[in-house]
């Protein structure tokens, strides 16, 4: 049975996906309006030499480090200038986040140069949630965040890792404010995306925001129909960006030491190996839940992220990668011949279904830390118990998506993975 269709607010509807546009707000679709009588490329430019000159411009320095992050970079301004079709509001937005890490490449350097022993600084043990987008990654990552004993970026020192936070003045860094305005500022530009995902400053950062950094990060392909970023991401050497991805975590716990870290994205499903190789006492949590079901609620999902810098359609068929049957199947298969190999060592990684964190919650997490032979105390427990007794179902509304046909038919792509992990259909 399909979930309840999406009314569509202005008839704007998707042909190649079962995603549904809404109606614009009217401030914003003012603002776009207007916006198609200026000469936008030259208002809000896009092109690499003006984001790295304003960037150089903005930190006082011009030394962004090894070159790695140039390549993609450069496809990526190709593409948001031409092919991503950009709005007015999409194209202030997409400057500001290319500034943004263009400024903490070259802070990042300065940084590193000043202060070499912050490469001393050893990441122990980090715990990552991997697993298919919408298959309760952000949920058990709420939950486990709540255990003092790990420690979460959050999404303001996720977005300005420096200066590094310091642990005296942690809760009160201006940072904070920006971070939330810039993180919520989604939610003003297309409403719907509340119910999907809960945004703000001081909620923990799923690792593409941090890996955004390298310009070789899920984060950035989520955000424009870019076809030449996207295929350079998903061919890409992945050892620079987890490189990068270990310096922020240096950063970060250097003036505010965490025990251990607690890591979320649902990309390192896909590159467990090169993240072993960085992380070599990793604990990886693996999520699973009915892929139909989040391939449904991804599609809903990747739909309202273009959907906020561009009046583009959503076309579905060109991100067949991560939200069609066979290749989510091909993936998922990919890293059950992984384990079963000892490519990734048993005691590594642990299963959580959904539905077990749905019926037991507290239970789940006891088995996730029984497994990695960590110790859940009463403060943590009393804590996440007090969390869900407070959490009320569909606090931001409910997020609606339709289930067509041709989702359901891919069932059998799914058979030996659903056997292996006994994930029951949802649908």
């Amino acid at each position: 049975m399909s979930e309840p269709p999406t009314e569509s607010l202005d008839g704007n509807v998707d042909r190649r996906s079962s995603w549904t546009a809404p109606a614009r707000p009217p401030w914003l679709a003012a603002l776009n309006d207007e916006g198609k009588h200026l000469d936008m490329k030259t208002v809000v430019p896009l092109d690499k030499d003006s984001l790295i000159e304003a960037a150089c411009l903005n930190a006082g320095l011009s030394d962004f480090g090894e070159d790695h992050w140039r390549t993609p970079f450069e496809a990526l301004c190709r593409d948001i200038d031409g092919p991503a079709e950009l709005t007015l509001m999409g194209r202030l937005m997409t400057r500001s986040d290319l500034l943004i890490w263009l400024t903490n490449r070259l802070q990042i350097r300065a940084l590193l140069k000043e202060h070499p022993e912050i490469r001393d600084q050893e990441i122990e043990s980090p715990m990552f949630i991997v697993g298919l987008p919408r298959s309760g990654t952000s949920i058990l990552f709420e939950l486990l965040s709540l255990d003092p004993a790990g420690g979460v970026p959050e999404t303001w020192e996720a977005m300005f890792p420096c200066p590094p936070p310091t642990a005296e003045t942690y809760d009160s860094d201006p940072r904070i404010a920006r971070a939330h305005k810039l993180s919520t500022q989604w939610n003003r530009v297309v409403p719907e995306f509340a119910t999907m995902h809960e945004m703000g400053g001081r909620i923990p950062a799923e690792c593409g925001l941090i890996m955004a950094n390298s310009f070789i990060s899920d984060h950035v392909a989520s955000l424009h129909q870019a076809p030449e970023y996207s295929s350079l991401y998903y061919a890409a050497d992945m050892r620079p960006a987890y490189a990068d991805h270990k310096t922020i975590l240096q950063i970060l716990q250097w003036k505010n030491p965490r025990q251990h870290w607690l890591l979320k994205a649902p990309a390192h499903q896909t590159h467990l190996a090169t993240l072993l190789d960085t992380y070599p006492d990793a604990r990886i949590i693996q999520t699973h839940r009915d892929p139909i079901k989040c391939m449904a609620s991804t599609t809903s999902l990747m739909g309202c992220l273009y959907y906020m810098r561009s009046d583009l359609p959503f076309d579905s068929d060109a991100f067949e990668d991560i939200i069609k049957g066979e290749p989510t199947a091909q993936r998922l298969e990919f890293v059950m011949s992984q384990r079963k190999s000892g490519v990734i060592p048993k005691d590594r990684m642990c299963d959580s279904r959904f539905q077990d964190l749905m019926d037991d919650p507290i239970g789940c997490v006891r088995n996730i830390y029984d497994h990695f032979e960590m110790t859940l105390s009463e403060d943590a427990q009393t804590r996440m118990t007090e969390y869900l007794a407070n959490k009320p179902k569909d606090k931001f509304g409910v997020h609606k998506y339709t289930v067509d046909d041709n989702e359901l038919s891919e069932r059998a792509f799914f058979r030996k993975y659903q056997e292996a992990y006994r994930v029951p259909n949802e649908i």
